[in-house]
């Protein structure tokens, strides 16, 4: 499983790093940055839930 940023949809309101700190980082303006694409199995959770507390639909799961 791959986490994928559109980083033209971000608008940095950071919330999708508080469940997935292991997958995201933000920058100093609170955009986000991907730690790593690959999902590792016990970070599909995390990942999943990442993606559900995006507003702007900026983040996904792919394969």
């Amino acid at each position: 499983m791959k986490l994928l940023l559109d980083s033209t949809r971000c608008q940095g309101y950071g919330l999708c790093q508080e469940p997935a700190p292991e997958l995201i980082d933000l920058d100093d303006w609170g955009y986000a940055q991907l730690r790593a694409a690959d999902v590792p199995a016990d970070g599909e959770e995390a990942a999943a839930a990442a993606v559900a507390a995006c507003p702007n639909s900026a983040l996904r799961l792919g394969k």
